[in-house]
């Protein structure tokens, strides 16, 4: 087996494992530190997270141009971009360290009104070692992305897989032991640096790269820089998106209120994966499409077929989650937490459109073609925020969550689908016509399901566990016969059968 193909199971294994802790550590961690301690916590790696923006897209452009060198034999030119774009990375990591410090002397400004002495406290040592921990990762960041440049996917993935199984377990244990959310930090911090240190070693001693110190050639930095650009503005968008949330809400609302809000944003970013880990293994056969001058309906007709697919397994999200997801939330977080289920479902449906047309990325992408997206999604983000703000001070989490949502249903589920429409020739009309026919099972069965819950008391254990394989059955069996055409029927019996198959030899 090749590294990708390895690197893809893998990747695979990685989203199962985060899933998987998300729900089965989540919880623990939510009764270990109170409400209140996790909002801090949430809190402050949000703000933190800001400083993130200041990687500018070159990690990508190390990536890019480091297979672009090696595919021509280009050692030397290899070492010298290496040590220059290390330079750069110092500074920035420099710049990091003068940000975090302002961050840290304005923590009283920012939150005195929401916050007690205490949590001050604790905000800002969380944020002077989360300063420290992304000061050193810019810097060594270079040697992951060179990791990825060399295609030794499988290293990765394991060190990866390893991280989260031996980080978690640390952290349970700290938890166990008593300590909080600046414990957390602390062994977050020390698995970052020794997984850096990992990476640098390899590096060296695997690849045999080398860092060569010469002088700045500024045409090169200038069509990086071109490259970048547009890749740290989808980044800066998608920080406003999911980012400033906690930010408004720790300035406004307090602490209670950014973990109530935080535990929705995990269930979004579970939500999500499940869509684009499906449509991550799209965007080699779409750009094959492009390349080949495929025509505007067969490509139509790829951005169908992988919506319907997509509609079918995030409606069942979807609709699972508006009729168990108050049991769930209540049972998995506590009462407390309550409020996250109007959130989540509000995330859940503005997020629905962006992705089952997901394949849409990956076509503006193949067609080099993503400059209208990035400029209209960063100027709805902008609204967004300002929009967060003026909800929260009246609705707090809620109106948060709302601002979110109605941005991405104009900027996606409008503007975009004009935009596909009339410049890149999709047909988008029958692409509802034919996600229409899937979404009919899965509306019956959210209002019976809406119906069932007032009668039933989900936040019990057994209740829940029976209710969901019930629904599952009838959700699979009823779109089987109703709704997926043979080309789905088949896609998902093909694996079973190969599965069945080989398990006869």
């Amino acid at each position: 087996m090749n590294q990708i193909k390895a690197g893809a199971i893998l990747n695979y294994v990685i989203i199962g494992l985060n899933t998987l802790v998300g729900l089965a550590y989540t919880p623990y961690m939510l009764r270990c530190l109170g409400q209140n301690e996790y909002g801090l916590y949430s809190l402050v790696a949000s703000i933190i997270a800001y400083l993130t923006l200041l990687d500018f897209g070159f990690g990508n452009a190390i990536v890019r141009y480091t297979a672009k060198y090696r595919a021509e034999g280009k050692k030397q030119e290899q070492w010298e971009m290496f040590g220059m774009f290390l330079v750069v990375y110092c500074f920035i990591g420099l710049i990091a360290i003068g940000g975090g410090l302002g961050l840290y002397f304005n923590v009283d400004a920012l939150f005195d009104r929401t916050m007690t002495a205490s949590d001050l406290r604790q905000a800002r040592i969380m944020m002077l070692l989360l300063t420290f921990n992304l000061s050193v990762t810019f810097p060594f960041s270079i040697f992951g992305s060179i990791i990825t440049a060399y295609e030794n996917f499988v290293f990765q993935r394991v060190v990866s897989i390893l991280r989260i199984i031996i980080s978690t377990g640390v952290l349970i244990l700290v938890l166990s032991i008593g300590f909080k959310a600046v414990a957390l930090v602390v062994v977050q911090t020390v698995f970052n640096v020794l997984t850096l240190f990992i990476n640098l070693i390899y590096c060296l001693k695997k690849l045999k790269i080398h860092i060569v110190f010469g002088k700045f050639d500024w045409p090169f930095i200038k069509e990086i820089s071109v490259y970048s650009f547009w890749i740290f503005l989808n980044a800066i968008m998608d920080k406003i998106y999911w980012g400033t949330g906690q930010f408004v809400l720790g300035a406004i609302c307090g602490t209670m209120a950014v973990a109530v809000f935080s535990v929705a944003i995990l269930l979004e970013q579970m939500y999500m994966n499940f869509s684009t880990s499906i449509v991550s293994v799209l965007l080699p056969k779409v750009t094959g499409m492009v390349a080949l001058s495929t025509t505007h309906k067969e490509i139509s007709d790829l951005f169908i077929k992988t919506g319907r697919i997509q509609s079918f397994v995030m409606s069942f999200i979807l609709s699972g989650f508006i009729t168990f997801g108050l049991g769930f939330i209540n049972l998995w977080a506590g009462d407390n937490y309550a409020p996250a289920y109007i959130i989540t479902i509000i995330f859940y449906v503005s997020l629905f459109t962006p992705l089952i047309q997901n394949t849409g990325i990956a076509i503006l992408q193949a067609r080099n073609q993503m400059k209208f997206r990035s400029i209209l999604y960063f100027i709805i983000s902008i609204c967004s925020l300002i929009l967060q703000i003026v909800l929260s001070k009246h609705y707090a989490e809620i109106g948060c969550a709302f601002a979110i949502g109605l941005a991405l249903v104009i900027g996606q589920g409008f503007i975009m689908n004009i935009y596909y429409y009339k410049k890149q020739k999709i047909d988008i009309p029958k692409f509802w016509r034919e996600v229409g026919k899937i979404l009919i099972i899965p509306t019956i069965m959210t209002i019976s399901g809406l119906i069932l819950a007032k009668y039933v008391n989900f936040a019990v254990v057994l209740n829940l566990i029976l209710g969901i394989i019930v629904f599952s059955i009838i959700f699979i069996i009823l779109n089987w016969k109703f709704s997926l055409n043979n080309y789905e029927r088949n896609l998902i019996l093909g694996p079973i059968a190969k599965l069945l198959h080989k398990s006869k030899f």
